[in-house]
């Protein structure tokens, strides 16, 4: 029997390498990843040469320009990665046939709801990051009616650049931290987030369930379970950690960033449990999986 194949962009970012860690739990497919250099996102023959050449069922992509100030002052590089590469990639996708799973944020929002977003809210980004990835989802949508989008919000892993690394080397250098407390949301540990991605993929193959992702194209949300804000993830992080630096709560106008931030962002993940048998986990269960694994990681 032939293995399926799975393209994935963004190998080297957080989601890229959880999925790595995971591919060897589903030796039913064989996982392409791929960086910038095998793959240039900005280049429609590259990605349809290497999409004709690979011949995969499935296409995950995790790339994305996620430096949320940085964007601010680099907008034409986060809207050609963020919006146009993804129109790109879905193009390729729908003329190969190829199943496209591509990721976005909670950062599409305004931040101004007081109750968890559904796929059908209004968006209205209050950042440059947030425009070119709404821009991304509807080139997506234009190229590709079949693809799966799914949201996300606060992404963190053992891997790469995140909140909670920040916050254990600040927590280890300093002997206090000042961090935003009036900025709620719900963190995901990209680990959950690869295995629901899976979940849904296998779902499509299972003999149960057998009908294939195409009969369940668009938008959804994922995240992890709780709300809480940056501070009390901090504090979290502080007590999981065992760290005793002092953590102290401040407003968001007490640390001005290039870019804006939504005050609420919370996401509600009813339609993805429900489509695709996706149970939650809680926010503080994972993170303390993601830190003992960062404890453990080879110095």
């Amino acid at each position: 029997m032939t293995r399926k194949k799975i393209i994935v962009t963004g190998a080297n970012g957080q989601l890229g390498m959880e999925l790595q860690q995971l591919a060897s739990s589903y030796p039913a497919y064989e996982f392409i990843f791929t960086t910038r250099n095998e793959m240039p996102l900005d280049d429609l023959n590259s990605i349809s040469q290497f999409i004709s050449k690979h011949q995969p069922q499935y296409f995950i992509n995790c790339a994305a320009h996620t430096a949320v100030d940085k964007a601010e002052s680099e907008k034409e590089l986060a809207f050609k990665i963020n919006a146009e590469a993804p129109g790109i990639i879905a193009k390729a996708c729908k003329e190969n046939n190829v199943q496209l799973i591509h990721v976005s944020t909670d950062y599409v929002f305004n931040g101004n709801g007081t109750s968890p977003y559904k796929e059908t809210d209004a968006t209205d980004p209050v950042n440059l990051y947030g425009a070119s990835k709404l821009e991304g989802e509807k080139s997506v949508m234009q190229n590709d009616p079949d693809a799966i989008i799914i949201r996300t919000a606060w992404v963190y892993s053992a891997f790469g650049k995140n909140f909670v690394k920040t916050m254990l080397r600040l927590m280890a250098e300093k002997e206090q931290i000042n961090v935003v407390s009036d900025q709620s949301g719900t963190p995901t540990y990209a680990a959950d987030l690869a295995e629901a991605i899976m979940i849904i993929i296998s779902t499509s193959e299972s003999p149960t369930h057998h009908s294939p992702l195409t009969t369940y194209p668009g938008i959804y949300h994922f995240s992890n379970e709780g709300q809480i804000t940056w501070y009390d993830f901090a504090v979290a992080i502080k007590e999981l950690s065992g760290s005793a630096c002092k953590v102290n709560p401040i407003t968001t106008s007490q640390y001005p960033t290039p870019a804006k931030r939504p005050v609420y962002s919370v996401l509600d993940k009813s339609k993805i449990k429900n489509t695709f048998s996706i149970k939650g986990k809680d926010w503080k269960e994972s993170l303390a999986v993601c830190i003992q694994k960062i404890k453990n990681a080879p110095k």
